[in-house]
């Protein structure tokens, strides 16, 4: 059963919920769950999940769900995935944490994209569902926001090492979301009486003593100045120790960090540009952009005039060129299963090989001996073997691989020169991108023909 690829998909924001709530030890597991199964079935409007997996995918119902549970228990926790096979995409594991451990509801979940939440009853619904879940499971905190927004907050370390963060959770008010729970503790540090005339769009107590507080109608449009304004006034209004003006302003450079860069990559580099940019985090991608939109790839180096051309200096030139196909399938061989494409040996190919080396940082994580010694005469062989077999060229073998030639119309390329270049670091992926020589080959290709 095919489900839709989350992180595969189109990267555009996403709505998160971040929920753990308790619940108790000695009930029925089944009977503790099916307020949170009946909650979700009920307001879930237009992103019900279909699909539930655990160890293998069924199609939703309650009886996969505890099958589910069941067949992926292990000792005092089970979990669980729910996803969808249509638009909007889902992501949402359920964890459960089960005695002798303190019993436990722990879930995320993510819906993409974003803008699905333009509707104020569907986000109403969402509001109920989320108000039900934490009416029945006590939470010390729980929020829904924007997912790139939220990474931009800082959550959830909020500027505090990772062990301090891990033990003294979401301790106070760090951050106001679009959807907020907070616990009874946090509602009586803050002050039961300030909490509840928080200003903002919904703000209700529950009847375990937490508090619902929602900040806006819609999280789609949570950048909105109007929206800002009142994600500022709220945090504030729950931590008068802070600053209206500068949370705002802080706020504000969330959105314009936010705001859409329109792509206008240099056109010999684009195709690996867009799949750099897909390998960025969400709330990264738009700096990214701007930042790649002023990127100017060096101009290849790589070559000879024809008239130039070093001559064949070996005794079997065939041999040679057998000698390159091996060392090519040497290539082939490394990346077959990250880089289906690389079997190809096409255009397209070596911008999925450019994308793969640069998303491992291969130059870094491996050893530069092994680089040297085995990765660049493969590199430099295949994109030998793309120029030949795309462009018409012509292997001219030399006894060192680093003077070895393809030559095409009135140039001859240095593929094992480019490659040595190409793996001196993360950034030399970019500079000397195979991407780029095979564009500029064809380019001038075309131009003499």
């Amino acid at each position: 059963m095919k489900v839709l690829e989350f992180h595969g998909a189109e990267e555009e924001d996403s709505l998160q919920l971040d929920f753990k709530g308790a619940f108790g030890p000695w009930a029925a597991l089944e009977s503790e769950l099916e307020p949170f199964l009946q909650a979700l079935e009920e307001y879930a409007d237009g992103w019900m999940p279909d699909v539930v997996n655990g160890k293998r995918r069924r199609k939703y119902s309650r009886t996969s769900f505890w099958k589910a549970l069941e067949e992926r228990r292990d000792g005092n926790s089970t979990a669980l995935g729910l996803y969808r096979t249509e638009w909007p995409a889902l992501d949402m594991p359920l964890w459960l944490w089960l005695p002798p451990r303190p019993p436990e509801l722990d879930i995320i979940i993510k819906v993409k994209p974003l803008s699905f939440f333009t509707k104020a009853e569907r986000c109403h619904q969402f509001v109920e569902m989320v108000r039900a879940w934490a009416s029945r499971y006590p939470v010390s905190h729980a929020s829904a926001h924007s997912l790139a927004d939220d990474q931009l907050s800082g959550a959830p370390d909020f500027g505090r090492d990772m062990q301090t963060s891990i033990r003294d959770g979401f301790d106070k008010i760090y951050e106001v979301f679009w959807l907020n729970i907070f616990g009874p503790k946090l509602v009586e540090a803050v002050g039961r009486e300030r909490m509840l005339s928080t200003p903002a769009h919904r703000v209700e107590e529950l009847p375990n003593g937490s508090v619902l507080l929602v900040t806006w109608p819609t999280p789609a449009d949570f950048a909105s100045d109007e929206a800002r304004l009142a994600q500022a006034r709220a945090h504030v209004h729950l931590r008068p120790d802070l600053d209206f003006d500068t949370v705002l302003r802080t706020l504000r450079e969330r959105s314009a960090t936010l705001a859409p860069v329109e792509p206008r990559f240099h056109p010999d580099v684009a195709p690996l540009l867009s799949r750099v940019v897909d390998g960025v985090a969400i709330h990264e991608r738009q700096r990214k952009i701007a930042e790649l939109n002023a990127y100017q790839p060096p101009e290849p180096e790589e070559w000879l005039p024809a008239d130039s051309a070093l001559p064949p200096d070996v005794e079997d030139p065939e041999r040679a060129r057998e000698h390159y196909s091996d060392l090519a399938e040497h290539l082939v061989a490394l990346l077959h299963t990250k880089v289906p494409s690389v079997s190809e040996s096409t255009p397209e190919s070596l911008t999925d090989i450019d994308y793969q080396f640069w998303h491992e940082d291969f130059p870094r994580v491996f050893e530069r001996h092994d680089i040297d010694a085995h990765a660049v005469p493969a590199i430099g062989a295949y994109l030998g073997q793309v120029l030949v077999r795309n462009l018409g060229g012509q292997w001219i073998p030399r006894q060192k691989l680093e003077e070895a030639q393809v030559l095409i119309g009135n140039r001859v390329w240095l593929p094992f020169v480019r490659a040595w270049r190409y793996m001196r670091s993360c950034q030399s992926l970019l500079d000397s991108s195979l991407t780029q020589l095979y564009r500029v080959a064809e380019r001038q290709s075309a131009e003499r023909g």
